[in-house]
């Protein structure tokens, strides 16, 4: 999420006014003004501001927010998650499934509790959990830290431990914690009062005594503050959660076909260049996967998927699950790339080379191979090459490369090469030092 005095739709067109202001490079990249600090490793008691490691991979899942915004209901939702299951991709890791913004009725109950809207969830949030986990799957739900959520539902501010032992009691394992309508006390910054309010819903979270994944959507509202004070904020929060929105909401189904491409490319430009700021553990999110969305073109839709991977970042699936086409329901649910999203190092692709509309990304992953991206952003067609000691690969007398799309192999002794990418597209290898 971003600015809390603006709609999530107008954000949305605020990043993408922001996306055509750039040119067709990506954005410079900074260096951080400070590393993000070690996460914890393990679940357990912790020092006060220090969250447990409750996700060692990037979260995988569904989220309706894109797709649908306020028109969730309970249907929505479980529909949704049985075509996760039916289709395989729930087995393959997409597991989470969140409900996001109003879901809730617009005043809290006689003892101050949050109340489901009983139109949309007639059954009950803890019902919801109950119907998922026997699915085999994970509830995720939404709240902010402000007086009011962004969609103007009632905000966590000032009830953060009753609301934290109310997700608790419905079997909430994930929490997205947004940031709208978050007053600054007199006094205050505003980086410090979002980090008060922050650390009271992560030590709420952690006193329940339930392992509740925790997303924190802090940085988000500072990503034009300056990079000193937004590296700053994902800083913290990599203390008091799992991961964090790091800016512009990914654009929503209703946006043109160009507009979301642009939101994709704009994310994915930002995101990159936070890659010193993640440690296994902790992880930037870049937000949804439009993959299935209406307008998307295929290599569209494979170059989020790939470039998502190669950035360690969170892939949640943001469409209707049960409407999306047999080429799309592939893309999600190819094994080998969402190997390299998964990857146990954990590390985020850097860029190591970039060329107008080329962006060569390099990972390291644990068995001693390499993920390699090479996307074209541009409108053309384009021939991508990387040198292995440019791409940063071990020095061997020759590497194996496998594109994880195609699953064409093949054996090369210096320039990995990527021959006439479409327009917007990526190709992901996997390097092998032979």
């Amino acid at each position: 999420m971003s600015h809390s005095s603006v709609s999530r739709i107008g954000r949305t067109l605020a990043g993408l006014t922001a996306v055509a202001a750039c040119t067709a490079g990506l954005l410079s990249a900074t260096a951080p003004a400070s590393a993000a600090p070690d996460p914890a490793r393990a679940p357990g008691p912790q020092r006060d501001g220090q969250y447990p490691n409750l996700a060692p991979t990037p979260p995988m899942g569904w989220n309706n927010w894109s797709y649908y915004m306020c028109g969730l209901n309970e249907k929505v939702v479980l529909d949704n998650a049985q075509a996760l299951v039916r289709s395989g991709l729930a087995h393959k890791g997409y597991r989470t499934v969140t409900v996001d913004d109003c879901w809730m009725a617009k005043q809290r109950g006689p003892k101050g509790e949050l109340v489901p809207d009983k139109a949309k969830f007639p059954h009950g949030m803890a019902y919801l959990g109950r119907q998922l986990h026997k699915m085999g799957l994970k509830f995720g739900i939404y709240e902010d830290v402000g007086t009011l959520t962004c969609g103007k539902f009632p905000g966590s501010l000032g009830h953060f431990p009753q609301d934290a032992k109310l997700f608790a009691s419905w079997g909430v394992d994930y929490l997205k914690a947004d940031g709208c309508n978050v007053p600054v006390p007199k006094g205050q910054s505003k980086e410090q009062a979002y980090h008060d309010l922050y650390r009271q819903q992560s030590r709420a979270l952690r006193a329940t005594g339930r392992p509740i994944t925790f997303s924190v959507s802090a940085p988000a509202y500072f990503q034009y503050s300056g990079d000193k004070v937004w590296h700053q904020v994902i800083g913290w929060s990599a203390q008091l959660g799992n991961l964090w929105r790091g800016g512009a909401d990914i654009a929503v189904q209703q946006s043109t076909p160009a507009k979301k491409w642009a939101s994709i490319a704009f994310n994915f430009r930002y995101n990159a260049n936070l890659a010193d700021l993640q440690r296994a553990g902790r992880w930037n999110d870049p937000d949804f996967l439009l993959v299935g969305d209406a307008g998307l073109s295929r290599a569209e839709m494979q170059s989020q998927m790939s470039l998502w991977s190669v950035m360690a970042a969170p892939l949640i699936s943001s469409t209707d699950l049960g409407e999306i086409s047999p080429e799309a329901r592939a893309i999600l649910g190819n094994r080998e790339v969402i190997a390299v999203d998964q990857d146990p190092l954990g590390v985020q692709g850097h860029i190591v080379q970039q060329d107008g509309d080329g962006v060569v990304l390099s990972k390291p992953l644990k068995n001693g191979d390499w993920a390699i991206a090479l996307f074209n952003s541009g409108k053309t067609a384009r021939t991508l090459s990387v040198t292995a000691g440019a791409a940063g690969l071990p020095e061997a007398g020759a590497y194996r490369v496998r594109d994880l799309v195609t699953g064409r192999s093949g054996l090369t002794r210096r320039d990995l090469i990527a021959r006439n990418i479409p327009p917007h597209g990526t190709v992901l290898y996997r390097v092998t030092p032979h």
